[in-house]
């Protein structure tokens, strides 16, 4: 048995009897890294100097068995600030940012539960992109299969979990960013609800949106970590004062009762039939474990696209604005006057798909334009709300798949915008709506072998009813326990 198919808890009990030590499981993390990352290309920077001191130093402490992270190797989104260690965004433009001056609050807290960070994950440029293909560094690979594309933006955190290059990760959450590669990757990704875990010290792309969340191989270990991250934090005012209940208490207590609504928006055109069937599938799980269930409509969710990157681009356009050459980042060598700096740090610095939400999320937000674009997508978000809140008057949870396909060829989506955004039609209405969400393994691909992604979507702060309804489909089927065949983890 590899040891990377140890749970969390399993892991802090053979630190606990002395079968294994921290040092152990950091080696075996850049050991796995060592066979696979080539293929993979799941990293942007490596922490192995510190990471190996570190466990050493872990090695003469008591773990408490009662902290399931302790000694931990994680990986971090390379869009979340760490100290002394190079953070990039993904982008030239912050290529030579080597050294940030302090811990995003999430890093933070994982230090104060003593996790070891192995390095820093790849990403679609600022957290733009649903493949990972637009990295400023390289193009991450799906460990199912390395011709297709493990989604994005936080591909490189949910391939390094499945790749078993790291036993659980930190990714960031837009539109889909972490519950599309989770889908894909055939791992666990939650995407909390907006305001319990602090965006203070990540990367912005789009404020009202963007949220940090958790990827791991099971449900109950995608649990602990989140535990772990959220709460208020006074260096972000748009966390919310609210207590975080222990999740294990309830996470094994059952569905029976439970009331799923299953949009049929969800299940429409451009969704696949194998998808379609996969969540009929588990549908048919959770009738067995004493849910039920019934097809409802989100009238709102067809606009949900549209909303979503007018509003993203429009706040996209604002935060890339402090990236202008003088103060930090990318600083063009060949300007010629302040304005000619300003042009051409840019144009230099930002990839093709930044420089696209830039322009587009500037001409919303123009005069002229503002009323038409950005104030009618933020009409259409409040009635996605509404939509939600209906549901949520009568239904436990909503679930749907997680994407409309399997993961696609590497290169076969690049030039299609279109097609990209698509993508993400599924979850965008979530970070919309601001609900927590969690993608878990729903089944296999019998054309491509791929994996397939199940989403279940909660009220607002109801996290322990998705981890709940998430743990009980878990337990009952055998997706999560199917390993691709790369590298031979050990």
């Amino acid at each position: 048995m590899s040891i990377f198919d140890y749970t969390l808890k399993e892991i802090q009990a053979k630190l606990h009897n002395k079968e294994l030590t921290v040092t152990d499981l950091v080696a075996a993390s850049y050991d796995q890294i060592d066979r696979v990352e080539e293929e993979l290309k799941s990293f942007i920077t490596l922490n192995k100097e510190a990471a190996l001191a570190q466990a050493k130093q872990l090695d003469q402490e008591t773990n408490d068995t009662n902290n399931p992270l302790f000694g931990i190797p994680v990986g971090i989104k390379d869009n979340v600030l760490t100290k002394g260690l190079k953070t990039t965004g993904a982008s030239k433009m912050l290529s030579n940012f080597d050294d940030p001056l302090f811990d995003a609050t999430v890093v933070e807290k994982l230090n104060d539960a003593k996790t070891v960070m192995i390095g820093k994950l790849n990403m679609d440029e600022f957290a733009m992109g649903s493949s990972t293909e637009n990295s400023a560094f390289s193009t991450t690979h799906n460990p199912w299969n390395i011709d297709y594309v493990p989604g994005g933006s936080s591909g490189g955190s949910a391939a390094a979990v499945a790749g078993r290059e790291v036993f659980f990760s930190l990714g960031s959450d837009t539109g889909g960013s972490i519950r599309g590669p989770s889908s894909y990757c055939g791992v666990v990704g939650m995407k909390p609800t907006y305001g319990l875990v602090s965006r203070f010290g990540v990367i912005a792309f789009a404020s009202s949106l963007d949220q940090v969340g958790t990827i791991t191989k099971t449900v109950e270990d995608n649990a602990h970590v989140l535990q772990a991250i959220a709460g208020q934090d006074p260096m972000d005012q748009t966390t919310v004062a609210v207590d975080v209940p222990n999740y294990q208490d309830t996470l094994k207590d059952g569905v029976k009762g439970l009331k799923i609504a299953v949009p049929k928006e969800f299940l429409a055109e451009g969704v696949s039939e194998e998808v379609k069937q996969s969540v009929l599938d588990a549908l048919k799980v959770y009738e067995d474990l004493g849910a039920t269930w019934e097809e409802v409509t989100l009238p709102h969710s067809k606009y949900a696209v549209a909303a979503y990157y007018i509003i993203s681009s429009g706040e996209a356009s604002a935060n890339l604005a402090r990236f202008d050459g003088i103060r930090y980042g990318h600083r063009s060598e060949n300007a010629t006057d302040m304005i000619d700096l300003f042009k051409k740090s840019r144009s230099e610095g930002f990839g093709a798909e930044v420089k696209r939400r830039i322009m587009f999320g500037t001409l919303t937000q123009s005069a002229g334009y503002y009323d038409d674009y950005y104030h009618k997508a933020q009409q259409a978000r409040r009635l996605i709300k509404a939509d939600f809140d209906q549901l949520f008057e009568k239904y436990d949870v909503v679930i749907g798949p997680t994407t409309p396909t399997t993961a696609f060829k590497i290169g076969e989506q690049i030039d299609d915008s279109l097609t990209m955004y698509a993508n993400d039609l599924l979850t965008i209405p979530v970070n919309l709506a601001g609900v927590p969400a969690i993608s878990i393994p729903s089944g296999f691909s019998a054309e491509t072998g791929l994996p397939f992604g199940l989403q279940i979507i909660g009220k607002h702060f109801a996290e322990d009813t998705v981890f709940r309804t998430a743990y009980a489909f878990e337990q009952a089927t055998d997706h999560h326990t199917k390993r691709p065949n790369l590298g031979g983890a050990k």
